[in-house]
Protein backbone atom coordinates (compact mmCIF):
# COMPACT_ATOMS: atom_id res chain seq x y z
CA UNK A 1 0.00 0.00 0.00
CA UNK A 2 1.39 3.37 -0.96
CA UNK A 3 2.22 5.76 1.87
CA UNK A 4 1.14 9.43 1.57
CA UNK A 5 4.80 10.51 1.55
CA UNK A 6 5.79 8.23 -1.34
CA UNK A 7 2.67 9.23 -3.24
CA UNK A 8 3.44 12.93 -2.80
CA UNK A 9 7.04 12.43 -3.96
CA UNK A 10 6.03 10.55 -7.10
CA UNK A 11 3.29 13.03 -7.88
CA UNK A 12 5.51 16.10 -7.69
CA UNK A 13 8.29 14.43 -9.65
CA UNK A 14 5.94 13.58 -12.45
CA UNK A 15 4.41 17.06 -12.58
CA UNK A 16 7.79 18.77 -12.55
CA UNK A 17 9.00 16.51 -15.35
CA UNK A 18 5.98 17.27 -17.48
CA UNK A 19 6.03 21.04 -16.92
CA UNK A 20 9.78 21.72 -16.93
CA UNK A 21 9.73 22.39 -20.67
CA UNK A 22 6.90 24.91 -20.35
CA UNK A 23 8.63 26.68 -17.48
CA UNK A 24 11.91 26.95 -19.36
CA UNK A 25 10.03 28.47 -22.29
CA UNK A 26 8.77 31.16 -19.93
CA UNK A 27 12.34 32.13 -19.03
CA UNK A 28 13.02 33.73 -22.42
CA UNK A 29 10.15 36.26 -22.44
CA UNK A 30 10.72 36.81 -18.72
CA UNK A 31 14.33 37.78 -19.36
CA UNK A 32 13.32 40.13 -22.17
CA UNK A 33 10.63 41.81 -20.06
CA UNK A 34 12.88 42.23 -17.01
CA UNK A 35 15.91 43.59 -18.81
CA UNK A 36 13.92 45.96 -21.01
CA UNK A 37 11.86 47.44 -18.18
CA UNK A 38 11.89 51.17 -17.53
CA UNK A 39 11.25 53.21 -14.42
CA UNK A 40 9.48 56.46 -13.72
CA UNK A 41 12.17 57.59 -11.27
CA UNK A 42 14.10 60.77 -12.15
CA UNK A 43 17.55 60.18 -13.62
CA UNK A 44 20.07 60.42 -10.80
CA UNK A 45 23.07 62.72 -10.99
CA UNK A 46 25.37 63.56 -8.13
CA UNK A 47 24.33 67.00 -6.81
CA UNK A 48 26.59 69.94 -7.46
CA UNK A 49 27.96 70.91 -4.07
CA UNK A 50 30.20 73.89 -3.47
CA UNK A 51 33.61 72.42 -2.62
CA UNK A 52 36.47 74.46 -1.15
CA UNK A 53 39.60 74.54 -3.25
CA UNK A 54 41.85 73.64 -0.31
CA UNK A 55 41.80 72.95 3.38
CA UNK A 56 42.44 76.03 5.47
CA UNK A 57 45.05 74.53 7.80
CA UNK A 58 46.74 71.84 5.73
CA UNK A 59 50.46 71.66 6.61
CA UNK A 60 53.10 72.37 4.02
CA UNK A 61 54.61 68.89 4.38
CA UNK A 62 52.21 66.04 3.70
CA UNK A 63 52.52 62.48 2.43
CA UNK A 64 50.31 60.29 0.25
CA UNK A 65 49.60 57.72 2.94
CA UNK A 66 45.81 57.79 3.14
CA UNK A 67 45.56 54.28 1.67
CA UNK A 68 48.01 52.57 4.02
CA UNK A 69 47.75 51.10 7.49
CA UNK A 70 48.66 54.44 9.04
CA UNK A 71 48.56 53.21 12.65
CA UNK A 72 51.74 51.21 12.08
CA UNK A 73 53.58 54.54 11.77
CA UNK A 74 53.33 54.95 15.55
CA UNK A 75 55.98 52.25 15.72
CA UNK A 76 54.34 50.25 18.51
CA UNK A 77 53.72 46.53 17.82
CA UNK A 78 51.41 46.35 20.84
CA UNK A 79 49.11 48.97 19.30
CA UNK A 80 49.16 47.10 15.99
CA UNK A 81 48.09 43.91 17.74
CA UNK A 82 45.32 45.68 19.66
CA UNK A 83 43.86 47.10 16.45
CA UNK A 84 44.06 43.71 14.72
CA UNK A 85 42.28 42.10 17.67
CA UNK A 86 39.57 44.76 17.72
CA UNK A 87 38.88 44.36 13.99
CA UNK A 88 38.24 40.65 14.50
CA UNK A 89 36.41 40.64 17.83
CA UNK A 90 34.64 44.00 18.12
CA UNK A 91 30.89 43.56 18.44
CA UNK A 92 29.99 46.77 16.63
CA UNK A 93 31.81 45.44 13.56
CA UNK A 94 29.96 42.13 13.84
CA UNK A 95 26.62 43.92 14.17
CA UNK A 96 27.38 46.13 11.17
CA UNK A 97 28.39 43.09 9.08
CA UNK A 98 25.17 41.30 10.03
CA UNK A 99 23.17 44.38 9.05
CA UNK A 100 24.81 44.29 5.60
CA UNK A 101 23.84 40.63 5.20
CA UNK A 102 20.29 41.51 6.21
CA UNK A 103 20.18 44.32 3.63
CA UNK A 104 21.51 41.92 0.99
CA UNK A 105 18.68 39.56 1.81
CA UNK A 106 16.16 42.36 1.34
CA UNK A 107 17.67 43.14 -2.08
CA UNK A 108 17.34 39.50 -3.12
CA UNK A 109 13.77 39.37 -1.84
CA UNK A 110 12.78 42.58 -3.65
CA UNK A 111 14.40 41.55 -6.94
CA UNK A 112 12.59 38.20 -6.89
CA UNK A 113 9.33 39.97 -7.80
CA UNK A 114 10.86 40.80 -11.21
CA UNK A 115 10.57 37.13 -12.22
CA UNK A 116 7.75 34.59 -12.40
CA UNK A 117 7.01 32.98 -9.07
CA UNK A 118 6.71 29.20 -9.57
CA UNK A 119 5.27 26.91 -6.92
CA UNK A 120 3.85 23.44 -6.51
CA UNK A 121 1.11 21.68 -4.64
CA UNK A 122 -0.45 18.29 -4.13
CA UNK A 123 -3.44 17.01 -2.21
CA UNK A 124 -5.27 13.81 -1.58
CA UNK A 125 -8.61 13.30 0.11
CA UNK A 126 -10.80 10.38 1.06
CA UNK A 127 -14.24 10.84 2.58
CA UNK A 128 -17.39 8.88 3.38
CA UNK A 129 -20.88 10.32 3.48
CA UNK A 130 -23.50 8.96 5.84
CA UNK A 131 -26.27 6.80 4.42
CA UNK A 132 -28.90 9.13 5.85
CA UNK A 133 -27.29 12.10 4.15
CA UNK A 134 -27.20 10.31 0.77
CA UNK A 135 -30.83 9.07 0.92
CA UNK A 136 -32.11 12.44 2.10
CA UNK A 137 -30.23 14.43 -0.55
CA UNK A 138 -30.76 12.07 -3.51
CA UNK A 139 -33.88 9.93 -2.66
CA UNK A 140 -34.55 8.73 -6.24
CA UNK A 141 -30.94 8.59 -7.48
CA UNK A 142 -29.27 5.31 -8.34
CA UNK A 143 -26.99 3.87 -5.74
CA UNK A 144 -23.52 5.50 -5.82
CA UNK A 145 -20.33 4.59 -3.97
CA UNK A 146 -20.34 5.94 -0.44
CA UNK A 147 -16.54 6.44 -0.38
CA UNK A 148 -15.20 9.34 -2.44
CA UNK A 149 -11.52 9.96 -3.36
CA UNK A 150 -9.87 13.04 -4.90
CA UNK A 151 -6.18 13.43 -5.83
CA UNK A 152 -4.44 16.48 -7.30
CA UNK A 153 -0.86 17.47 -8.18
CA UNK A 154 -0.04 20.75 -9.89
CA UNK A 155 2.62 23.32 -10.67
CA UNK A 156 1.58 27.00 -10.47
CA UNK A 157 3.11 30.23 -11.72
CA UNK A 158 2.34 33.91 -11.19
CA UNK A 159 4.02 36.98 -12.57
CA UNK A 160 3.47 40.73 -12.28
CA UNK A 161 4.62 42.45 -15.45
CA UNK A 162 6.74 45.38 -14.36
CA UNK A 163 5.83 47.60 -17.32
CA UNK A 164 6.05 50.85 -15.33
CA UNK A 165 9.16 49.97 -13.34
CA UNK A 166 7.56 49.86 -9.89
CA UNK A 167 9.34 46.67 -8.85
CA UNK A 168 12.57 47.78 -10.49
CA UNK A 169 12.41 51.09 -8.61
CA UNK A 170 11.85 49.24 -5.34
CA UNK A 171 14.78 47.01 -6.22
CA UNK A 172 16.98 50.04 -6.90
CA UNK A 173 15.94 51.55 -3.58
CA UNK A 174 16.73 48.30 -1.75
CA UNK A 175 20.14 48.13 -3.42
CA UNK A 176 20.90 51.73 -2.44
CA UNK A 177 19.90 50.94 1.13
CA UNK A 178 22.18 47.90 1.08
CA UNK A 179 25.11 49.96 -0.20
CA UNK A 180 24.38 52.61 2.44
CA UNK A 181 24.45 49.87 5.07
CA UNK A 182 27.79 48.72 3.71
CA UNK A 183 29.13 52.26 4.09
CA UNK A 184 27.87 52.24 7.67
CA UNK A 185 29.93 49.10 8.22
CA UNK A 186 33.00 50.76 6.71
CA UNK A 187 32.34 53.77 8.92
CA UNK A 188 32.30 51.49 11.96
CA UNK A 189 35.73 50.19 10.95
CA UNK A 190 36.98 53.75 10.45
CA UNK A 191 35.76 54.79 13.88
CA UNK A 192 37.00 51.59 15.54
CA UNK A 193 40.58 51.88 14.30
CA UNK A 194 40.89 55.55 15.21
CA UNK A 195 39.18 55.02 18.58
CA UNK A 196 41.46 52.13 19.55
CA UNK A 197 44.49 54.18 18.53
CA UNK A 198 43.43 57.30 20.45
CA UNK A 199 42.34 55.25 23.47
CA UNK A 200 45.72 53.53 23.62
CA UNK A 201 47.48 56.88 23.22
CA UNK A 202 45.40 58.38 26.01
CA UNK A 203 46.20 55.35 28.17
CA UNK A 204 49.93 55.82 27.62
CA UNK A 205 49.48 59.52 28.36
CA UNK A 206 47.83 58.67 31.67
CA UNK A 207 50.65 56.24 32.39
CA UNK A 208 53.11 59.10 31.87
CA UNK A 209 51.11 61.35 34.18
CA UNK A 210 51.08 58.61 36.81
CA UNK A 211 54.85 58.19 36.50
CA UNK A 212 55.35 61.96 36.87
CA UNK A 213 53.06 62.04 39.92
CA UNK A 214 54.83 59.15 41.62
CA UNK A 215 58.26 60.60 40.91
CA UNK A 216 57.13 64.00 42.23
CA UNK A 217 55.60 62.36 45.30
CA UNK A 218 58.87 60.56 46.01
CA UNK A 219 60.79 63.84 45.70
CA UNK A 220 58.36 65.58 48.04
CA UNK A 221 58.60 62.69 50.54
CA UNK A 222 62.37 63.09 50.64
CA UNK A 223 61.97 66.85 51.19
CA UNK A 224 59.61 66.23 54.11
CA UNK A 225 62.08 63.79 55.65
CA UNK A 226 64.98 66.27 55.35
CA UNK A 227 63.01 69.21 56.71
CA UNK A 228 61.83 67.18 59.66
CA UNK A 229 65.46 66.36 60.45
CA UNK A 230 66.41 70.04 60.09
CA UNK A 231 63.54 71.04 62.38
CA UNK A 232 64.66 68.42 64.90
CA UNK A 233 68.10 70.02 65.08
CA UNK A 234 66.77 73.55 64.97
CA UNK A 235 67.91 74.38 61.46
CA UNK A 236 64.43 75.19 60.08
CA UNK A 237 61.02 76.18 61.34
CA UNK A 238 57.89 74.08 61.87
CA UNK A 239 56.18 76.19 59.21
CA UNK A 240 58.62 74.89 56.61
CA UNK A 241 57.84 71.33 57.64
CA UNK A 242 54.11 71.99 57.40
CA UNK A 243 54.50 73.59 53.96
CA UNK A 244 56.50 70.61 52.67
CA UNK A 245 53.90 68.19 54.06
CA UNK A 246 51.07 70.10 52.38
CA UNK A 247 52.96 69.94 49.10
CA UNK A 248 53.42 66.19 49.54
CA UNK A 249 49.71 65.60 50.18
CA UNK A 250 48.75 67.74 47.19
CA UNK A 251 50.76 65.45 44.94
CA UNK A 252 49.38 62.37 46.71
CA UNK A 253 45.78 63.34 45.87
CA UNK A 254 46.59 63.26 42.14
CA UNK A 255 47.64 59.61 42.08
CA UNK A 256 44.28 57.93 42.95
CA UNK A 257 42.53 60.14 40.41
CA UNK A 258 44.93 59.18 37.62
CA UNK A 259 44.82 55.50 38.60
CA UNK A 260 41.03 55.60 38.36
CA UNK A 261 41.23 57.16 34.90
CA UNK A 262 43.68 54.45 33.80
CA UNK A 263 41.31 51.67 34.86
CA UNK A 264 38.40 53.35 33.09
CA UNK A 265 40.47 53.71 29.92
CA UNK A 266 41.53 50.06 30.12
CA UNK A 267 37.90 48.99 30.49
CA UNK A 268 36.87 51.07 27.49
CA UNK A 269 39.65 49.52 25.42
CA UNK A 270 38.66 46.02 26.56
CA UNK A 271 35.13 46.59 25.25
CA UNK A 272 36.54 47.77 21.91
CA UNK A 273 38.58 44.57 21.79
CA UNK A 274 35.46 42.48 22.37
CA UNK A 275 36.71 41.35 25.77
CA UNK A 276 35.65 41.65 29.39
CA UNK A 277 37.25 44.47 31.40
CA UNK A 278 40.88 43.59 32.00
CA UNK A 279 44.40 45.03 32.00
CA UNK A 280 45.75 46.23 28.66
CA UNK A 281 49.31 45.36 27.60
CA UNK A 282 51.73 48.26 27.13
CA UNK A 283 54.30 48.91 24.48
CA UNK A 284 56.28 52.08 23.92
CA UNK A 285 55.95 55.08 26.21
CA UNK A 286 54.15 58.21 25.09
CA UNK A 287 57.44 59.95 24.40
CA UNK A 288 58.64 57.05 22.21
CA UNK A 289 55.59 56.92 19.93
CA UNK A 290 56.09 58.51 16.52
CA UNK A 291 53.38 60.76 15.12
CA UNK A 292 52.15 59.58 11.67
CA UNK A 293 52.66 61.95 8.77
CA UNK A 294 49.71 64.05 7.68
CA UNK A 295 48.04 62.43 4.63
CA UNK A 296 47.81 64.45 1.43
CA UNK A 297 44.42 65.01 -0.12
CA UNK A 298 42.25 67.48 -1.98
CA UNK A 299 38.80 68.50 -0.71
CA UNK A 300 37.16 66.94 -3.79
CA UNK A 301 38.69 63.54 -2.95
CA UNK A 302 36.91 63.63 0.39
CA UNK A 303 33.65 62.82 -1.39
CA UNK A 304 35.13 59.47 -2.44
CA UNK A 305 36.90 58.69 0.85
CA UNK A 306 34.42 59.25 3.64
CA UNK A 307 31.96 56.40 4.30
CA UNK A 308 29.40 58.77 5.79
CA UNK A 309 29.32 60.83 2.57
CA UNK A 310 28.93 57.71 0.45
CA UNK A 311 26.19 56.55 2.82
CA UNK A 312 24.37 59.87 2.48
CA UNK A 313 24.60 59.68 -1.31
CA UNK A 314 23.19 56.16 -1.36
CA UNK A 315 20.34 57.42 0.78
CA UNK A 316 19.69 60.08 -1.85
CA UNK A 317 19.79 57.46 -4.63
CA UNK A 318 17.32 55.30 -2.74
CA UNK A 319 14.96 58.22 -2.15
CA UNK A 320 15.17 59.05 -5.85
CA UNK A 321 14.17 55.49 -6.76
CA UNK A 322 11.22 55.57 -4.36
CA UNK A 323 9.74 58.39 -6.45
CA UNK A 324 9.56 56.03 -9.42
CA UNK A 325 7.87 53.34 -7.34
CA UNK A 326 5.29 55.83 -6.10
CA UNK A 327 4.55 57.26 -9.57
CA UNK A 328 4.06 53.75 -10.95
CA UNK A 329 0.98 53.40 -8.74
CA UNK A 330 -0.86 55.75 -11.11
CA UNK A 331 -0.76 53.00 -13.76
CA UNK A 332 -2.48 49.60 -13.84
CA UNK A 333 -0.90 46.46 -12.42
CA UNK A 334 -0.85 43.57 -14.88
CA UNK A 335 -0.53 40.04 -13.52
CA UNK A 336 -0.43 36.63 -15.16
CA UNK A 337 -1.27 33.39 -13.35
CA UNK A 338 -1.42 29.78 -14.46
CA UNK A 339 -1.42 26.21 -13.28
CA UNK A 340 -0.69 22.83 -14.88
CA UNK A 341 -1.23 19.46 -13.29
CA UNK A 342 -3.38 16.36 -12.92
CA UNK A 343 -6.59 15.63 -11.05
CA UNK A 344 -8.31 12.28 -10.59
CA UNK A 345 -10.63 10.43 -8.29
CA UNK A 346 -8.36 7.40 -8.52
CA UNK A 347 -4.71 7.50 -7.54
CA UNK A 348 -3.70 5.02 -10.25
CA UNK A 349 -5.26 7.23 -12.95
CA UNK A 350 -3.68 10.49 -11.69
CA UNK A 351 -1.10 10.84 -14.46
CA UNK A 352 -3.10 9.48 -17.38
CA UNK A 353 -4.02 11.77 -20.24
CA UNK A 354 -7.63 12.11 -19.20
CA UNK A 355 -6.61 13.49 -15.76
CA UNK A 356 -4.62 16.45 -17.06
CA UNK A 357 -5.82 19.94 -16.04
CA UNK A 358 -4.52 23.42 -16.77
CA UNK A 359 -5.56 27.03 -16.57
CA UNK A 360 -4.14 30.48 -17.15
CA UNK A 361 -5.47 33.96 -16.53
CA UNK A 362 -4.55 37.60 -16.76
CA UNK A 363 -5.57 40.46 -14.51
CA UNK A 364 -5.38 44.22 -14.83
CA UNK A 365 -6.01 46.36 -11.75
CA UNK A 366 -5.64 50.13 -11.72
CA UNK A 367 -6.87 53.19 -9.83
CA UNK A 368 -9.60 55.56 -11.03
CA UNK A 369 -10.40 57.66 -7.98
CA UNK A 370 -7.98 57.14 -5.08
CA UNK A 371 -8.77 60.43 -3.33
CA UNK A 372 -5.12 61.25 -2.73
CA UNK A 373 -3.86 57.76 -1.84
CA UNK A 374 -1.43 57.68 -4.77
CA UNK A 375 -0.66 61.39 -5.01
CA UNK A 376 0.03 61.40 -1.29
CA UNK A 377 2.63 58.67 -1.69
CA UNK A 378 4.25 60.57 -4.57
CA UNK A 379 4.35 63.73 -2.45
CA UNK A 380 5.90 61.79 0.43
CA UNK A 381 8.60 60.29 -1.78
CA UNK A 382 9.43 63.65 -3.37
CA UNK A 383 9.67 65.31 0.05
CA UNK A 384 11.88 62.44 1.28
CA UNK A 385 14.13 62.97 -1.74
CA UNK A 386 14.48 66.68 -0.92
CA UNK A 387 15.30 65.80 2.70
CA UNK A 388 17.90 63.26 1.53
CA UNK A 389 19.44 65.90 -0.73
CA UNK A 390 19.70 68.36 2.15
CA UNK A 391 21.18 65.64 4.36
CA UNK A 392 23.80 64.89 1.74
CA UNK A 393 24.77 68.55 1.36
CA UNK A 394 24.94 68.93 5.14
CA UNK A 395 27.11 65.81 5.41
CA UNK A 396 29.52 67.22 2.82
CA UNK A 397 29.88 70.52 4.65
CA UNK A 398 30.28 68.76 8.00
CA UNK A 399 32.98 66.53 6.51
CA UNK A 400 35.02 69.53 5.34
CA UNK A 401 34.63 71.08 8.79
CA UNK A 402 35.79 67.83 10.43
CA UNK A 403 38.96 67.77 8.33
CA UNK A 404 39.72 71.44 8.98
CA UNK A 405 39.11 70.94 12.71
CA UNK A 406 41.41 67.91 12.76
CA UNK A 407 44.15 69.76 10.85
CA UNK A 408 44.02 72.89 13.00
CA UNK A 409 43.95 70.76 16.18
CA UNK A 410 47.06 68.90 15.01
CA UNK A 411 48.96 72.08 14.11
CA UNK A 412 47.98 74.16 17.11
CA UNK A 413 48.35 71.34 19.61
CA UNK A 414 51.83 70.77 18.22
CA UNK A 415 52.65 74.43 18.77
CA UNK A 416 51.22 74.23 22.28
CA UNK A 417 53.36 71.15 22.98
CA UNK A 418 56.53 72.97 21.95
CA UNK A 419 55.63 75.90 24.21
CA UNK A 420 54.84 73.55 27.09
CA UNK A 421 58.20 71.81 26.71
CA UNK A 422 59.93 75.20 26.99
CA UNK A 423 57.77 76.03 30.02
CA UNK A 424 58.70 72.79 31.79
CA UNK A 425 62.39 73.41 31.11
CA UNK A 426 62.13 76.93 32.51
CA UNK A 427 60.20 75.81 35.61
CA UNK A 428 62.65 72.99 36.24
CA UNK A 429 65.50 75.47 36.24
CA UNK A 430 63.48 77.86 38.41
CA UNK A 431 62.91 75.12 41.00
CA UNK A 432 66.60 74.19 41.02
CA UNK A 433 67.71 77.77 41.60
CA UNK A 434 65.04 78.35 44.27
CA UNK A 435 66.27 75.35 46.27
CA UNK A 436 69.87 76.51 45.99
CA UNK A 437 68.98 79.98 47.23
CA UNK A 438 66.84 78.57 50.06
CA UNK A 439 69.65 76.29 51.19
CA UNK A 440 71.99 79.28 51.14
CA UNK A 441 69.53 81.29 53.24
CA UNK A 442 68.73 83.94 50.60
CA UNK A 443 65.01 83.20 50.10
CA UNK A 444 62.24 81.73 52.29
CA UNK A 445 60.88 78.25 51.65
CA UNK A 446 57.72 79.76 50.13
CA UNK A 447 59.82 80.51 47.02
CA UNK A 448 60.69 76.83 46.65
CA UNK A 449 57.08 75.92 47.33
CA UNK A 450 55.86 78.26 44.61
CA UNK A 451 58.33 76.83 42.09
CA UNK A 452 57.22 73.27 42.83
CA UNK A 453 53.55 74.22 42.67
CA UNK A 454 54.11 75.53 39.14
CA UNK A 455 56.33 72.69 37.93
CA UNK A 456 54.19 69.70 38.91
CA UNK A 457 51.03 70.62 36.95
CA UNK A 458 53.18 71.77 34.03
CA UNK A 459 54.75 68.30 33.83
CA UNK A 460 51.29 66.70 33.93
CA UNK A 461 50.11 69.02 31.17
CA UNK A 462 53.18 68.12 29.08
CA UNK A 463 52.31 64.41 29.21
CA UNK A 464 48.72 65.22 28.32
CA UNK A 465 49.75 67.36 25.36
CA UNK A 466 52.05 64.65 24.02
CA UNK A 467 49.08 62.31 23.92
CA UNK A 468 46.88 65.03 22.39
CA UNK A 469 49.26 65.60 19.47
CA UNK A 470 49.38 61.87 18.67
CA UNK A 471 45.62 61.58 18.98
CA UNK A 472 45.17 64.60 16.69
CA UNK A 473 47.20 62.88 13.97
CA UNK A 474 44.92 59.84 14.26
CA UNK A 475 41.85 62.06 14.00
CA UNK A 476 43.13 63.47 10.68
CA UNK A 477 43.04 59.99 9.15
CA UNK A 478 39.59 59.46 10.63
CA UNK A 479 38.32 62.75 9.20
CA UNK A 480 39.77 62.18 5.73
CA UNK A 481 38.79 58.53 5.39
CA UNK A 482 40.63 56.77 2.59
CA UNK A 483 41.55 53.42 1.18
CA UNK A 484 43.11 52.42 4.50
CA UNK A 485 39.62 51.34 5.54
CA UNK A 486 39.83 48.54 2.99
CA UNK A 487 43.23 47.57 4.41
CA UNK A 488 41.69 47.43 7.87
CA UNK A 489 38.76 45.46 6.47
CA UNK A 490 41.17 42.76 5.33
CA UNK A 491 42.39 42.40 8.90
CA UNK A 492 38.84 41.91 10.07
CA UNK A 493 38.61 38.78 7.93
CA UNK A 494 35.78 40.12 5.81
CA UNK A 495 36.76 41.41 2.38
CA UNK A 496 34.24 43.72 0.66
CA UNK A 497 31.71 41.63 -1.29
CA UNK A 498 28.91 44.02 -2.20
CA UNK A 499 28.67 45.65 -5.60
CA UNK A 500 26.37 48.07 -7.35
CA UNK A 501 25.98 45.84 -10.42
CA UNK A 502 22.51 45.83 -12.04
CA UNK A 503 20.60 42.58 -11.56
CA UNK A 504 20.89 39.86 -14.19
CA UNK A 505 18.19 37.37 -15.04
CA UNK A 506 18.97 34.07 -13.28
CA UNK A 507 18.01 30.72 -14.83
CA UNK A 508 14.68 29.38 -13.65
CA UNK A 509 16.11 25.84 -13.39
Amino acid sequence: MNSPLSWLTRSLAAVVKKTCLYSCMLAVPAALMVTSGCTLAPDYERPDVEIPTEFRYEPMVVSETANTTWWTQFGDPVLDELIATALVNNYDVKIAAANVEQALGIVTQTRSDLYPQIGYGASGEKRRLGDTELSGTFPNAPKIPNKLETYQAFLSASWELDLWGRIRSLSDAAQANMLATEEVRRGVILTLVSTVATSYINLRGLDEQLAVSRATLATYAESVRLYKLQFKYGQTSLMTVAQSESQYETAATQIPQIESQIVQQENALSVLLGDNPSAIPRGKSISELVSPTVPAGLPSLLLERRPDLLQAEQGLIGANAQIGAAKALYFPTISLTGAFGDSSSNLSDLFKGSSRTWNYAGQIVGPIFSFGAVSGQVAQSEAAQRAALASYELAVQSAFADVDNALVAYLKTGEQLEAQQRLVSALTEYERLAKLQYDAGYVPYSTVLQAQQNLFPAELALAELRAAVLAASANIYKAMGGGWIDEADKLSGRAPTVTAEPPTVPPLF
